[in-house]
């Protein structure tokens, strides 16, 4: 389906590269819907089974796009709890910090991601809401994916430091300029200090994993 196509790449641009919750759509089915149910207590917040649902469709569906095999669906669901817990310990802490973001830097988030899809924002919202998405709730996603990132800038960016040896070393190993070398030294130190921060922060955090009482 091409509205599906449309949104599920949308969703896959978003900042951090993450698989996003997307909105529930309506069951075909019409009998009774179960109750919702806490899959995973994260400090005083908690994860539903609702949004862990949702964004295991998310992904799956991602992955069947890109023609990527997709592990079985207990597998699939403890990987992508795990990262929920990640990032609703984050946004904790973002909110602790007084973290926010302004409108004007969201809607040009927003408006990238649809211009990056070749449409225009009315487009966009159209292509989400035959997808059974909407506007409204990717604007939440790019929000909470906004302040992870100024909570990781503040935590994990601002503790790498390159000397300049380093700098000469790599331009005399790969023949790069100094900017490239700088860039490429930078996100190799910010993946694995980011790799240690995501592990201490997660230790430290207090999870009640519910998922395998499903």
């Amino acid at each position: 389906m091409h509205s599906r196509r449309i949104a599920t790449l949308a969703l896959a641009m978003c900042l951090s590269g993450l698989p996003l919750v997307g909105q529930a759509q309506e069951s075909a089915y019409a009998g009774r819907q179960p109750l919702d149910r806490i899959v995973a207590v994260v400090n005083e917040g908690a994860i539903m089974e609702s949004q862990l649902d949702n964004r295991v469709a998310q992904v799956r569906s991602q992955l069947e796009g890109r023609g990527q095999a997709t592990p079985s669906d207990a597998v699939l669901h403890e990987q992508v709890l795990e990262r929920m817990i990640v990032e609703e310990i984050q946004l904790q802490m973002a909110r602790e910090a007084n973290l926010s973001v302004d409108d004007t830097e969201l809607n040009r988030q927003v408006r990238a991601i649809a211009e990056g899809n070749g449409m225009s924002l009315e487009q966009f919202a159209d292509a989400l809401e035959a997808d059974g998405l909407s506007l409204g709730v990717v604007r939440d996603q790019v929000r909470r994916e906004l302040l992870m990132r100024q909570l990781q800038q503040r935590r994990v960016a601002s503790r790498v430091d390159l000397s300049e040896r380093e700098v000469d070393r790599f331009v005399e190993q790969q023949g790069a300029s100094r900017d490239q070398a700088r860039q490429a030294l930078f996100q190799r130190k910010v993946s694995a200090e980011m790799e240690e921060w995501i592990q201490e922060i997660r230790s430290r955090a207090f999870v009640d994993d519910r998922l395998e009482a499903r």
